[in-house]
């Protein structure tokens, strides 16, 4: 049964439940927190992630430049593919020229998250000697793809956002700004942090993100925070008094990183923070697992379409080797078992 929680109240009456009035509860690392500000149309989430990032980023043993990348594009993958109201896939993807070359990020409903990176360890190590390892130095240019695969037998959706120096952060917010037509504020925050436990200290990697949007029943509001008067206005502008998104865009500003990052503070009472004066809701989080969709089976369809000289080529030691590239599991096949087509 479905339910929603209050960030001041605890949960809402939506559901039964046995937190009492005032409880406060908490999705906790590696869940995504829907929220709602109905004062401001606003909605957006928010999330933490722990875990699942040391899983993914020491499977690869990606140099720190690197892995802190690779962990912001998770955050954001996440924030984006959880909007997704049907079974399907949300991939973020860059191609550029800098020396982290590609990030891939997808997600699977309702909560698989998958990532790798791609960098040439000569440049890397040249860019982080001459101080330009800033994520807008480590990608360069090139472009951002955002695919929604809604499965086989439908029609992807690609959008396109060119890489020119600017971060993921920014990329994300053209992308909402120039594709979906949606005013949108991202935030996103990584750091690697050194946490004491039974074993002695070891690193930990943590990320935080926001993602706020603008969202008003009437559709002409949506003119409003991109109005700049001048060639075509014909003063037919909304009520200038309606400040809602401005409003909101002020709030999330003033998030600071360590807000987006720290474990005590929670997504729940981060939003109870920064919205609590117009009354925020927040709904049941959304676990995200690591969780690879490659099968022995689906590499076998793909070998199976090889030709017999590819085969051929494919094989070392009497053996086809073949390693995943999100999860580094290794599939070895015998080439005998692939006839190889014309």
């Amino acid at each position: 049964m479905p339910f929603a929680r209050d960030a001041l109240t605890g949960f809402a009456p939506l559901a039964e439940t046995e937190r009492k009035l005032g409880e406060f509860g908490f999705a906790g690392d590696d869940h995504v927190v829907p929220f709602e500000v109905a004062a401001l149309d606003a909605r957006g989430r928010a999330v933490q992630l722990g875990p699942i990032l040391d899983g993914i980023l020491e499977r690869h043993d990606y140099p720190e430049p690197v892995a802190r990348l690779l962990a912001e594009a998770m955050a954001l993958t996440v924030l984006l593919g959880t909007s997704l109201k049907f079974d399907g896939k949300f991939i973020l993807q860059t191609r550029s020229e800098g020396p982290v070359d590609m990030l891939v990020a997808d997600f699977t409903t309702p909560g698989s998250l998958r990532a790798y990176a791609r960098f040439d360890e000569e440049r890397l190590e040249a860019a982080v000697a001459a101080g330009q390892a800033s994520p807008a130095d480590l990608l360069g240019a090139g472009v951002l793809a955002l695919t929604i695969d809604q499965g086989a037998h439908m029609q992807r959706y690609q959008g396109i956002v060119q890489l020119d120096g600017s971060s993921l952060e920014e990329a994300a917010r053209t992308y909402f700004r120039q594709s979906e037509q949606i005013p949108t504020e991202v935030r996103l925050a990584v750091a690697r942090q050194m946490v004491r436990d039974d074993g002695g200290s070891r690193w930990h990697w943590r990320a935080g993100g926001l993602l706020a949007q603008f969202l008003p029943d009437a559709p002409e509001r949506l003119r409003l925070p991109d109005l700049h008067g001048g060639d075509g206005d014909n003063g037919d502008a909304p009520d200038p008094t309606d400040d809602a998104w401005a409003e909101v865009q002020a709030l999330v500003g003033t998030v600071e990183p360590d807000e987006l990052l720290d474990p005590t503070v929670g997504s729940e009472r981060l939003l109870y923070r920064l919205f609590h004066e117009h009354g925020v809701r927040v709904f049941e989080g959304v676990g995200v697992a690591d969780r690879c969709s490659c099968s022995r089976e689906k590499i076998r369809s793909i070998l199976d379409g090889f030709t017999a000289e590819e085969i051929a080529e494919s094989t070392e030691d009497e053996e086809i080797s073949v390693s995943c590239e999100f999860c580094s599991k290794q599939y070895s096949f015998d080439p005998a078992e692939f006839a190889g087509t014309d």
